[in-house]
């Protein structure tokens, strides 16, 4: 799907949780449930990317530990090498890089570095199910000759 991954932003927002890598591991995964979401952005005290943190990292790296999520800051535990698409890229691209390195979410960037807004595969299945389905209905009034 040549769609830039951009419009995909524009259409399923751009809002941006962050959170400090001084919070607790605990702190993290409470606010990624009240906001029904699956990572959070890592910032430091710049406001640039200092990592990002999963709910696999929660899993992996406390809970399977025996770690409480009380005790464990956030950057002990985050992704420190973070992915990132630019606006540009398209869908297919970033579904194909999030598939090669095996991760779920995604900063999108701007070339200043700007966060832009976070991707997760489920939106990138979720746009281009959208967009199959629109060709799909296309298809249709075409073969009824309504188009």
């Amino acid at each position: 799907m040549t769609t830039p991954v951009n419009q995909l932003l524009m259409q399923k927002g751009r809002e941006i949780i962050t959170i400090a890598p001084s919070a607790t591991v605990f702190e993290a995964v409470q606010l990624m449930d009240a906001k029904n979401i699956g990572s959070l952005l890592v910032l430091n005290a710049r406001g640039k990317i200092a990592g990002i943190f999963a709910e696999r990292d929660c899993f992996r790296k406390v809970i399977l530990a025996g770690k409480a999520p009380q005790d464990v800051p956030v950057k002990a535990v985050m992704t420190k090498k973070v992915i990132y698409a630019w606006p540009e890229m398209t869908v297919d691209e970033c579904m194909a890089l999030m598939t090669d390195k095996r991760i779920r979410h995604m900063p999108v960037l701007d070339h200043d570095e700007k966060i832009l807004g976070i991707i997760s595969i489920g939106d990138l299945v979720k746009f281009v199910a959208s967009e199959q389905d629109a060709m799909i209905r296309n298809l249709e009034k075409y073969i009824e000759g309504s188009l």
